[in-house]
């Protein structure tokens, strides 16, 4: 691959980062708000993008397909939630089993382990096709910002507000008369539901939806939340700012890997690298707080 095409090959990455950057939110909202290793997602977005293909295939408004992909996400996360609250697994085993079942059922909407969308380009919302690159950067440019901005007036209500005081400190919460079960169980539906969002989109832009497709989706989804929680720390605290870093950590996650190519690493070592640069910003923190401890403001003795 030559400069030029990876030049080229910026739009679909933009495009394909987006998409992933929907899918991170839906991380964002389980690992940092609600502070829960939510495994489910790696069979949420295949269910999503499993649901929208078939709907479409047999004849369903693409808007309606997805609004159908995003129910069956939300369900997904209703499974695992109840599993964590009323029978009392940890919620990354809870998660686990979930996608487990997840596997059989994806299978069984599919039919088989790939189905393309043949026929069916000019009914999709969006497309990988160079002719069609620029509106669909366009539409999920705007289904980004609606996202982000719903999800911003969310958590600025009442519920949302209680959401986020689950994650911050249960005990307290609970003393406070928030019931914790139903606020996890609710933010696992919201992730799941946004997973499956972005399994849908994925199956557009894709052409196809394949069981395989949600393999290693954790690992994507927190190195963006990751990546863009680096970017955008030092810019702003806020809450709408933090979730549009987590989608230009999606578009930067997409750029590394055209940039591999680019190099002529292989490609099959990605998630490798992805689990590394997850592995390596977790520890930081941790790594610097242990063996390099913050020195003293100068002054803070004498003004203690």
């Amino acid at each position: 691959m030559n400069f030029a095409n990876w030049l080229s090959s910026l739009p679909g990455v933009t495009s394909l980062g987006m998409i992933w950057g929907i899918m991170a939110i839906g991380v964002f909202l389980t690992y940092k708000i609600l502070d829960i290793a939510d495994l489910t997602v790696d069979g949420s977005i295949c269910t999503g993008a499993a649901v929208c293909t078939v709907l479409v295939l047999a004849g369903v408004n693409i808007w309606l397909a997805m609004l159908a992909a995003i129910l069956a996400g939300m369900l997904c996360g209703l499974i695992t939630g109840l599993a964590h609250t009323l029978l009392g697994i940890p919620a990354i085993l809870a998660g686990i089993l979930t996608q487990l079942m997840l596997w059989s059922i994806n299978l069984v909407i599919l039919g088989k382990a790939n189905v393309a969308l043949l026929g069916k380009q000019d009914k999709l919302l969006i497309s990988n096709l160079t002719e069609n690159i620029l509106k669909t950067n366009l539409i999920l440019l705007a289904l980004v910002l609606a996202v982000i901005a719903l999800l911003y007036w969310f958590f600025g209500t009442e519920l949302g507000a209680s959401l986020r005081a689950t994650g911050n400190n249960l005990s307290m919460s609970r003393a406070q008369g928030i019931n914790t079960g139903f606020t996890k169980v609710l933010g696992l539906m919201l992730s799941n539901g946004l997973v499956a969002l972005a399994g849908a989109l994925l199956a557009q832009n894709n052409g196809a939806a394949d069981i395989n497709m949600g393999r290693g989706a954790i690992v994507i989804g927190l190195a963006a939340v990751i990546v863009g929680e680096a970017v955008v720390s030092r810019i702003s605290g806020n809450f709408f700012i933090k979730l549009l870093g987590v989608i230009l950590g999606g578009i930067i996650y997409w750029l590394v890997f055209q940039t591999v190519i680019f190099f002529g690493i292989d490609s099959d070592l990605l998630k490798l690298l992805s689990a590394l640069v997850v592995m390596i910003f977790l520890g930081v923190p941790y790594v610097k707080k242990k063996y390099f401890p913050a020195a003293r403001r100068k002054g803070g003795n004498r003004n203690a």
